[in-house]
Protein backbone atom coordinates (compact mmCIF):
# COMPACT_ATOMS: atom_id res chain seq x y z
CA UNK A 1 0.00 0.00 0.00
CA UNK A 2 1.56 3.50 -0.70
CA UNK A 3 0.83 6.25 1.18
CA UNK A 4 -1.64 9.20 0.33
CA UNK A 5 -0.05 12.17 -1.37
CA UNK A 6 0.07 15.03 1.53
CA UNK A 7 -1.58 18.51 0.47
CA UNK A 8 1.94 20.14 0.78
CA UNK A 9 3.63 17.33 -1.48
CA UNK A 10 0.99 18.20 -4.17
CA UNK A 11 0.95 22.07 -3.88
CA UNK A 12 4.68 22.21 -4.74
CA UNK A 13 4.47 19.33 -7.71
CA UNK A 14 1.99 22.07 -8.80
CA UNK A 15 4.53 25.11 -8.17
CA UNK A 16 7.18 22.86 -9.80
CA UNK A 17 4.48 22.81 -12.84
CA UNK A 18 3.55 26.40 -13.16
CA UNK A 19 7.07 27.59 -12.95
CA UNK A 20 8.14 25.38 -16.32
CA UNK A 21 5.15 26.86 -18.19
CA UNK A 22 5.54 30.52 -17.60
CA UNK A 23 9.01 29.91 -18.03
CA UNK A 24 10.04 30.99 -14.56
CA UNK A 25 13.40 30.29 -12.41
CA UNK A 26 11.87 29.65 -8.52
CA UNK A 27 13.76 32.38 -6.28
CA UNK A 28 14.87 29.87 -3.70
CA UNK A 29 18.28 27.54 -4.34
CA UNK A 30 18.24 24.52 -3.17
CA UNK A 31 18.27 23.19 0.59
CA UNK A 32 21.20 24.41 2.27
CA UNK A 33 22.66 27.26 0.30
CA UNK A 34 22.94 30.74 0.58
CA UNK A 35 19.87 31.89 -1.73
CA UNK A 36 17.13 30.02 0.45
CA UNK A 37 15.87 32.98 2.23
CA UNK A 38 17.35 36.01 0.11
CA UNK A 39 14.31 37.94 -0.02
CA UNK A 40 13.05 37.52 3.53
CA UNK A 41 16.85 38.46 4.38
CA UNK A 42 16.99 41.69 2.20
CA UNK A 43 13.82 42.67 3.79
CA UNK A 44 14.20 42.06 7.55
CA UNK A 45 17.21 44.25 6.62
CA UNK A 46 15.25 46.77 5.19
CA UNK A 47 12.95 46.99 7.69
CA UNK A 48 14.99 47.05 10.45
CA UNK A 49 17.66 49.85 8.87
CA UNK A 50 14.80 52.11 7.85
CA UNK A 51 12.58 51.67 10.70
CA UNK A 52 13.82 49.72 13.66
CA UNK A 53 17.43 51.27 13.92
CA UNK A 54 16.74 54.95 12.16
CA UNK A 55 12.75 55.52 14.59
CA UNK A 56 14.04 54.42 17.75
CA UNK A 57 13.96 54.55 20.85
CA UNK A 58 10.87 52.83 21.40
CA UNK A 59 8.99 53.28 24.78
CA UNK A 60 7.31 50.16 24.55
CA UNK A 61 5.43 47.42 22.47
CA UNK A 62 2.50 49.38 21.62
CA UNK A 63 5.11 51.72 19.39
CA UNK A 64 6.60 49.30 17.37
CA UNK A 65 3.29 47.47 16.58
CA UNK A 66 1.86 50.86 15.14
CA UNK A 67 5.42 51.67 13.15
CA UNK A 68 5.46 48.19 11.84
CA UNK A 69 2.09 48.19 10.89
CA UNK A 70 2.71 51.77 8.76
CA UNK A 71 6.10 51.22 7.36
CA UNK A 72 4.21 47.88 5.81
CA UNK A 73 1.44 50.21 4.61
CA UNK A 74 4.34 52.56 3.46
CA UNK A 75 6.55 49.61 1.53
CA UNK A 76 3.54 47.95 -0.44
CA UNK A 77 1.29 51.23 -1.27
CA UNK A 78 3.85 54.29 -1.69
CA UNK A 79 7.35 53.14 -1.54
CA UNK A 80 8.90 53.31 -4.81
CA UNK A 81 10.59 50.30 -6.12
CA UNK A 82 13.86 50.40 -8.97
CA UNK A 83 12.99 47.15 -9.73
CA UNK A 84 9.51 48.17 -10.72
CA UNK A 85 10.39 51.00 -12.64
CA UNK A 86 10.21 53.39 -9.45
CA UNK A 87 6.53 52.54 -8.63
CA UNK A 88 5.15 51.80 -5.35
CA UNK A 89 4.20 47.62 -5.69
CA UNK A 90 0.60 48.68 -5.36
CA UNK A 91 0.71 50.71 -8.49
CA UNK A 92 3.15 48.14 -10.56
CA UNK A 93 0.15 45.26 -9.46
CA UNK A 94 -2.72 47.54 -10.75
CA UNK A 95 -0.98 47.88 -13.77
CA UNK A 96 -0.19 44.67 -14.29
CA UNK A 97 -3.81 43.84 -13.70
CA UNK A 98 -5.15 45.88 -16.23
CA UNK A 99 -2.26 44.45 -18.35
CA UNK A 100 -3.48 41.01 -17.99
CA UNK A 101 -7.26 41.71 -18.69
CA UNK A 102 -6.60 43.74 -21.48
CA UNK A 103 -5.01 40.73 -22.88
CA UNK A 104 -6.91 37.59 -21.90
CA UNK A 105 -8.37 35.74 -24.35
CA UNK A 106 -12.17 36.17 -24.10
CA UNK A 107 -14.39 32.97 -23.43
CA UNK A 108 -16.97 32.13 -25.47
CA UNK A 109 -19.33 29.99 -23.89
Amino acid sequence: MHRPVEPTQYRAVRYTERLEQAEAVASVGSRGDSYDNALAEAFNSLFKAELIRNKGPWRGIDDVETAVAEYIDWFNQRRLHGELGHLPPAEFEALHATSAASQAPLKTS
